[in-house]
């Protein structure tokens, strides 16, 4: 679903990497353009790829690592997806009642080892707000992020959203965790066990409104400076 044979794709991966001398200056400028598309979670009943996701101009998690798979690896750059069971207390503040959560962990060969990163989900203005949100509820972790979790990625080393303790305690390891692009992710048997298809369509698309309110209040933040309606549905968890 990838279709690195795409050309507006294949012309952006060259555009964003024409000037980049190494391969890591390669990975950090296609990093940077997934990571400044704002992070949305819009209705969808079936994946996107990366072609559309360019187009849309924002996306989730499963949009994000499929078009930043993609485009390192028109570059030439080995990438695939790692399996993050992902603790729904994360979530609170975005999302309720969420025991746990798949979250797409992308994997990218460089330096000689595979080095890992969920940095590229949340873009700057979304991080920057829920960082002072976590801070202002006195919580460690919530809105998808850990008060100890990084916020970009330096293209050498692993850098978790979650933090190194939770990412290491709850990365699903060896060949079952690995995948190729977003539909072989949905498709494996950890996807299924914790999101039935059609219960799990149904329950992300009717939180749409609520998860969209609750960016848009962190988005406003972001650019005031001043904190926003605190309670949402989807924060009382």
């Amino acid at each position: 679903m990838l279709d690195l044979g795409d050309a507006k794709l294949r012309l952006r991966a060259r555009s964003l990497t024409q000037l980049a001398k190494n391969e890591r200056e390669k990975a950090l400028a296609i990093y940077g353009f997934v990571k400044r598309m704002p992070f949305a979670r819009p209705f969808k009943f079936k994946l996107r790829s990366p072609r559309q996701v360019i187009t849309a101009g924002r996306g989730d998690a499963l949009d994000k690592v499929g078009l930043f798979v993609a485009l390192l690896r028109i570059a030439d750059i080995p990438a695939r997806i790692r399996y993050l069971q992902l603790p729904g207390e994360m979530l609170r503040g975005l999302i309720s009642h969420m025991s746990s959560a798949a979250r797409p962990m992308a994997e990218i060969w460089i330096g000689g080892q595979w080095v890992a990163t969920d940095t590229y989900i949340f873009d700057a203005p979304y991080m920057a707000a829920a960082r002072q949100r976590l801070r202002e509820e006195g919580w460690e972790c919530g809105y998808g992020i850990h008060r100890a979790g990084a916020s970009i990625w330096n293209g050498r080393q692993d850098a978790f959203l979650t933090g190194e303790a939770v990412a290491q305690e709850h990365l699903i390891r060896g060949p079952e965790g690995v995948f190729a692009d977003p539909l072989a992710f949905v498709s494996s048997a950890a996807w299924r066990n914790t999101h039935p298809a059609l219960a799990s369509t149904v329950h992300w698309n009717v939180m749409v409104p609520s998860m969209g309110k609750v960016i848009r209040e962190l988005r406003e933040e972001a650019v005031s400076g001043t904190p926003g309606a605190r309670r949402t549905p989807s924060s009382s968890s």
